[in-house]
């Protein structure tokens, strides 16, 4: 049996700010942090073997900091698989080293849904200018994207297909797996795992820093409930 923890990155400083940020490479605010942290504390004593996250920084800030409360003290450690130098020079030649590391996988697939046009508006303003029916429309139908960005759909056209040939090879290995991810990408993994609806994803709420655990037992995910 393995473990697949998914975590919602903590709140971002475009967050705070009631912006849309989409693919807009914002760190996080000190509220953030903290959830990243606390976050951390609750998966601290769950086995785990890889790491999974987004390109974007909130993601991989919640990553890094909910990893410094786990009990095994093990060093996250960034891959750079075909990246050139980044990838030759970062070499462990220390197998005491190596031992120590989570290996971290960043993949643009996992990234938040693209929100086009949309970007970097405050969403108060643009309910006014926009009215709140279509602005919501934008924001959470399935099916329908907002100027020049992505549906939800589209989002899980990307993340899904990663999900199953990427994830879901690690969890085969019995490697315990935790993702650090955004809102809608992981509405779409949820949406698969829970056999959820397009009118039931779209309603699916999912809080900043808390942690959603399933085993992965005969190519069965089963949810865990909340202790």
């Amino acid at each position: 049996m393995a473990l697949l923890i998914l975590m919602r990155h903590g709140q971002s400083q475009w967050n705070a700010f009631n912006l849309f940020t989409g693919w807009v490479d914002i760190p996080l605010s000190t509220l953030g942090i903290e959830e990243a942290l606390k976050g951390g504390e609750l998966i601290k004593d769950l086995p785990i073997d890889i790491v999974y996250t987004s390109t974007l920084i909130r993601a991989q800030m919640t990553a890094m900091l909910a990893l410094s409360r786990h009990s095994s003290k093990k060093v996250p450690v960034i891959l750079h698989t075909n990246e050139g130098k980044l990838e030759e020079w970062a070499k462990i030649y220390s197998e005491k080293a190596q031992a120590e590391t989570i290996p971290v996988i960043c993949a643009w697939e996992l990234n938040e849904r693209y929100y086009g046009e949309l970007q970097g508006g405050n969403k108060a303003e643009l309910a006014e200018k926009y009215g709140k029916e279509q602005v919501q429309m934008w924001r959470r139908s399935f099916d329908i994207p907002p100027p020049n960005g992505e549906s939800l759909k589209m989002t899980a056209a990307r993340t899904l297909p990663y999900f199953d040939n990427e994830i879901v090879s690690s969890l085969k290995n019995n490697k315990n797996v935790f993702i650090s991810a955004h809102g809608n990408s992981l509405r779409s993994i949820i949406m698969e795992l829970d056999g959820l609806t397009a009118q039931e994803v779209v309603k699916l709420e999912l809080a900043t820093g808390e942690p959603i655990v399933y085993t992965f037992e005969n190519d069965t995910f089963t949810k865990k409930k909340k202790t």
